[in-house]
């Protein structure tokens, strides 16, 4: 077992991270035999969808976010499928509801008020989206952020750190995020479009893990490649590795272009292969989307009542 600095960091480890090698070619072959394969039908979809739901980060990150909008987040969150569909599906109201709010620090405080402690508040920070303001700056959003009520942070790293090969600062710099977080969980974001290779991937996401995140993300949603099953196989692949290691679970967040239940299904299955159920669960697997929830609940709606429903007929998401 690697040696654990006050149960929450562990050393870095040059070697362990310089020995890391990645099969292009396997990676793709495994993905597109995922998606090769028949999915799963009828009921058995209709459990998998609302697992789906309870492990989303709401997410609203734009730059015409209002309060409005916030407060319809914060409606839809708790209370994610319409009462119509919970009654045909015999569920009872108020049993499902997703993993966490996420919004943009200036809208946290407003998010909790209306949240009442029904669910968490993520923010981004750190620079989000590109993770190049000054270092104080970026500490200095993650007090903000707390001081505001934020439960969850997503931080953004220095993809440069990455790109140069300075793991050692990288390191640092996560280290230091997790510290200043003083024990709120955080979530690494290693913009994976950006950082050239998978083989850079899975050497950012250990890293980010010595380092003490909770969870490894794999993108802003603002990169031009975002979250794919390429490369979120490549990091559930150290995440296992990282266990089996360490012992210590991390979590996974795949974010960004993730809009429909078909998608959504293949990450759940992925997440199930790879790392099995005990990681389905919203405190090891969140998945970052804006508009995912509404695709979900149209097939939810199709399955209970047996036609799809109109746009206007689905509660903004």
């Amino acid at each position: 077992m690697r040696p654990i600095i006050n149960n929450s960091f562990f050393e870095l480890d040059i070697r362990w991270i310089k020995d890391i090698q990645v099969n292009l070619s396997a990676v793709e072959r495994r993905t597109l035999s995922l998606t090769k394969r028949r999915t799963v039908k009828n009921e058995y979809q209709v459990a998998w969808l609302l697992k789906a739901i309870t492990l989303l980060d709401l997410t609203t990150l734009s730059g015409d976010d209002t309060l409005g909008k916030v407060e319809k987040l914060c409606i839809k969150g708790p209370n994610p499928i319409s009462d119509l569909i919970l009654k045909q599906l015999n569920i009872q109201k108020n049993s499902i509801k997703v993993g966490a709010i996420c919004v943009y620090h200036d809208l946290v405080a407003h998010a909790k008020k209306q949240l009442k402690g029904n669910l968490p508040v993520a923010v981004v920070s750190t620079g989000f989206p590109a993770g190049l303001s000054s270092f104080q700056t970026r500490k200095k959003e993650i007090l903000n952020s707390i001081n505001s009520g934020a439960d969850e942070i997503d931080i953004v790293i220095n993809r440069s750190y990455v790109l140069r090969n300075e793991w050692k600062r990288l390191y640092d710099e996560v280290r230091e995020f997790k510290e200043v977080a003083h024990g709120k969980k955080i979530k690494a974001i290693l913009g994976a479009g950006d950082i050239a290779t998978l083989r850079n991937v899975a050497k950012a996401s250990l890293v980010a893990m010595m380092a003490g995140a909770d969870f490894i993300k794999t993108s802003t949603g603002k990169e031009k490649t975002n979250a794919n099953l390429n490369n979120s196989l490549v990091m559930l692949r150290m995440i296992r590795e990282f266990y089996e290691y360490t012992g210590k679970k991390i979590g996974f967040k795949p974010a960004g272009g993730i809009s429909s239940a078909k998608d959504v299904l293949n990450y759940l299955i992925l997440m199930y292969e790879e790392l099995g159920s005990e990681w389905i669960n919203p405190n090891l697997f969140r998945i970052g989307a804006s508009s995912l929830l509404i695709d979900i609940e149209r097939q939810l709606y199709h399955y209970a009542l047996g036609r799809y429903a109109t746009i206007n007929k689905m509660a903004m998401s």
